[in-house]
This record gives C-alpha cells, sequence and structure tokens, in this order.
C-alpha cells in the first residue's frame, strides 16, 4: 500500500517564498520540537560525513548540525528560494570572512524532495523536520531519499501528525465538510512506509503541543505567516470574507478556557537506517514508544 495525496507542489513553494520572511519570528513549536528532535542525536552512535537538511526552511536546523558534527557538511535543501535567501542572511556577511565559519560547511540547495538533486548514496544523513507532511508520495519520498544514502546512513525526521489543528478541523467539518486543513499521517503508516521501502530498525514515536491564542485572528496570521495553510488540490481558496471567519470564530468560543483559545499540533518523530545490519531486529519489527500527552 502505497500513500498518495493531492498536495499541490506549486502552492507549497509560494507558500513558503511568501512566508520566508516571517517564518522564524512565529516558528515558536516548529523550533521547540525541532530541537526535541536534535537532542535525540544524544543517544544514537553516528559520524556522519555528509549531511542533508532535507527542506530546511531558514536553516536553523543546518547551523545545529553542523555546530554538533565539525567534520561534516551540511547540504541544506529546500523547495523555496527564499527560505534559503533567509539563511544566507542568518549570520551575515562577515562570517563568511571567518576560516572557522559554520557557513563554509553548510550548502544552500534549491530542490524537490522527490527528485533530489544528488547521486546514489552520496549522503551518510538525512534530518528532515516538518518536511514530510508536504509529500505527494510518502513511498516514493522515502525511496528517493533512501536512494541517496549511503549503507548504514541514518534518517532523522519530525512531521506533524493527523490530530494537528482538530479544533479547526471539527469546526471546518460542522461548517461545509471541506478540506480547509492539511492532511496529515498517523505515525503507524509512515513506520509502514518506512519498512516498504528499505528502512531497517525503525523507530516512532510523537506527542502533542498546545498553543493558545487570543483570538481566531492571530491563529489564522500565525499559520499565514509560518506557510502553513492547506495545499491539498480541491481546496476552498480562501475564507468567504467577513461572514465566513465570524462563524469561525463563533464556533472556536465554545473552546475557549482560562480566556485562550487552543490549537492542537500532533508532532510525530521517527529515525531509521538505511540497508541492513547484523545487530539490526527483524525488519519487519517496528518500535513504538507509547506517546507522552506534553502540552
Amino acid at each position: 500500500m502505497t500513500i498518495n495525496r493531492t498536495i499541490d507542489k506549486g502552492e507549497v513553494r509560494r507558500s513558503f517564498s511568501r512566508a520566508a520572511s516571517t517564518y522564524d519570528a512565529n516558528a515558536v513549536l516548529q523550533r521547540e520540537a525541532g530541537r526535541r528532535l536534535f537532542d535525540r542525536l544524544d543517544f544514537i552512535v553516528h559520524s556522519p560525513k555528509r549531511i542533508l537538511d532535507l527542506g530546511c526552511g531558514t536553516g536553523l536546523g543546518s547551523f545545529w548540525l553542523a555546530k554538533r558534527y565539525p567534520y561534516s557538511e551540511v547540504l541544506a535543501l529546500d523547495l523555496a528560494m527564499p527560505m534559503l535567501d533567509q539563511l544566507n542572511n542568518r549570520a551575515g556577511f562577515w562570517d563568511w570572512l571567518n576560516p572557522n565559519s559554520l557557513l563554509r560547511r553548510i550548502h544552500p540547495i534549491c530542490g524537490d524532495m522527490d527528485a533530489l538533486p544528488f547521486r546514489s548514496g552520496e549522503v551518510d544523513m538525512i534530518w528532515s523536520a516538518f518536511a514530510l507532511q508536504w509529500s505527494v508520495d510518502l513511498d516514493a519520498t522515502l525511496a528517493e531519499m533512501y536512494r541517496v544514502m549511503k549503507e548504514g546512513g541514518l534518517l532523522m525526521f519530525a512531521s506533524f501528525g493527523p490530530d494537528t489543528l482538530v479544533e479547526l478541523r471539527k469546526i471546518f467539518a460542522k461548517l461545509d465538510g471541506l478540506p480547509h486543513v492539511g492532511q496529515f499521517i498517523d505515525m503507524h503508516d509512515v513506520g509502514d512506509a518506512l519498512i516498504r521501502t528499505g528502512f531497517v530498525t525503525p523507530v516512532m514515536d510523537m506527542e502533542y503541543f498546545t498553543l493558545t491564542y487570543k483570538d481566531v485572528k492571530t491563529l489564522m496570521r500565525d499559520l499565514k505567516d509560518l506557510g502553513a495553510h492547506n495545499a491539498a488540490h480541491g481546496r476552498m481558496r480562501g475564507l468567504s470574507g467577513r461572514g465566513w471567519l465570524a462563524r469561525i470564530t463563533e464556533e472556536y468560543e465554545f473552546l475557549r478556557r482560562e480566556g485562550l483559545l487552543p490549537a492542537t499540533f500532533e508532532v510525530v518523530y521517527g529515525h531509521a537506517w538505511a540497508g541492513s545490519f547484523s545487530h539490526a531486529p527483524d525488519k519487519k519489527t517496528i518500535r513504538i514508544i507509547p506517546d507522552r500527552g506534553l502540552a
């Protein structure tokens, strides 16, 4: 079974291009979850020489990785060129003159994760924080990632799960039933896709984050500034004026607690290895860590 979704890749590129200048100021959850994914490297023995930061955005993860692995180079790939411009601006021109600058080991590349511009077996590690949810065909995307990895390479990723923005989903389902919110993939299905595409020893877990907002307008603005709106084919293109927003606001008010409106995000974490290992368990085994229910 493959997982195909109706993602409009052109809309994804346009959305994140528009959001590039505002992304860092609003990516509180992405930054925190990315840091938690990064901390998991403390428990993994691996010494990559070439790392692919897949869907690097403004490059924060690329800098973390370059600092953690001082003898590595980081290929920072993103679909949206304006995001890479933000990466280049992160440290400024003068840092390039420093022979020890991390920038000298970070190489921005504009490209598509479904057609990676690399030779087979070229990277030792793929790091991906919040890119997999934009895959049109998860099996094809993972197969392409597997292709460019050396045997024994490590895949580390975080993605959004299906309970993300569950409050908005329920409201839209009540109002018109149209796909205003993106559809995300369950961690068990991601684990199965990893096995189908050749990865071994996959480990999956998840946790919930709850962000709070003073009003619906602020929530909607944050989602827009993150480039995180729905990019499905057949989506409704824009809200139907003030009346539509008023209806959403009216429904959301029933969820207000202690003066604030909740927005739930399910974050799925995973890692797996490329190729087979004598110490690896049966490749059909997926290790699932129970939900910790963090908010």
